[in-house]
């Protein structure tokens, strides 16, 4: 067994894994597991720099999971950055910022590897499946970009695109400084064209129509499927794994996108920070399904974060 922690630092949230590894096993055995949203690429899009708030909510949370990671006597620490820090202007204030909290270097993947953690990540567990056919076609939609890789045991292609919930919520849903409630058929309609040409995109990589199963990941992913399962409150082992048809998914959506905030702030499992881009998160998840033909999404709990870890165990 090694103790390990890993950090995955995103567009929208950041995340902390503290776990016990066995590679002899295979098995990842969680101390603690927690995130927070912090917004780190708000308006990165726009301006090409990390926002100087949004630096300090980070920066926030990582001294709390600096502080976790000392109690449980980790004895690596891997961070990942992911896309908004790839895209800023400012990246070194945020990179001095984590080394000055927690003594590592934020590393700045490219999406290919933020592609492959992820696989790893969430597929670790069902390759012993039967019940699942291979090729697995793992889809992570991030706040800013999302991930497409493809394989079976092991990654045969990869890419990712720049479309995100908090992406296209900045981009559609913002007009004069307030994000639209709901949003009309012409936004609608906008982020359904950026991710049908972001489809185009990675379907020169990634053949996505020939995946047996879908696998989908992160945070817009596990809420749909929350909502799916008629959740009172959020829990972790109904969502991991479960499949969520294409129907349900489409219902869920349409509703998202035809409801205003305080409807969609009602929803039991809804995390404050996901209120304004769940809906745009949704129709990501939807758009995908369509163009790949899949009849239903396996929802992980899984994902960058336990590749991360594995990364260390190794």
């Amino acid at each position: 067994m090694k103790r390990v922690a890993a950090i995955d630092c995103g567009t929208n949230s950041i995340r902390l894994l503290v776990a016990d590894a066995d590679p002899a096993t295979g098995e990842l055995k969680d101390l603690d597991r927690r995130m927070q949203i912090v917004r780190l690429g708000q308006g990165v899009d726009r301006t090409g720099r990390l926002a100087p708030e949004a630096l300090e909510r980070t920066f926030a949370a990582c001294r709390e999971y600096a502080a976790v990671i000392k109690g449980l006597g980790a004895e690596q620490v891997r961070f990942v950055a992911t896309s908004a820090s790839r895209d800023a202007e400012n990246r070194d204030d945020f990179v001095r910022g984590v080394v000055d909290i927690l003594g590592v270097e934020p590393e700045v993947i490219t999406g290919d590897q933020e592609a492959e953690f992820s696989f790893n990540g969430a597929t670790k567990e069902l390759l012993g499946r039967a019940d699942l056919e291979r090729p697995f076609l793992v889809v992570d939609i991030g706040g800013g970009s999302t991930e497409f890789v493809l394989g079976a045991d092991s990654v045969r292609a990869a890419r990712s695109v720049d479309v995100g919930c908090v992406r296209m919520t900045e981009r559609h849903l913002v007009h004069e400084g307030e994000i639209s409630d709901p949003p009309s058929q012409g936004q609608i309609a906008a982020i359904k064209a950026d991710v049908a040409t972001a489809l185009d995109l990675a379907e020169e990589t990634v053949p996505l129509r020939e995946a047996a199963t879908l696998v989908g990941l992160a945070g817009s992913v596990t809420t749909v499927a929350a909502i799916a399962l008629g959740l009172d409150r959020y829990e972790s082992e109904a969502i991991h794994h479960s499949r969520i048809s294409l129907a349900t998914v489409r219902e869920i959506t349409d509703r998202l996108l035809s409801s205003t905030h305080a409807e969609r702030a009602a929803i039991p499992v809804m995390h404050p920070g996901r209120v304004d881009v769940i809906a745009a998160g949704a129709l990501v998840l939807l758009s995908i399904m369509e163009r790949t033909g899949a009849a239903e999404v396996v929802v992980s709990e899984h994902d960058i974060l336990d590749g991360i870890a594995w990364s260390l165990a190794g």
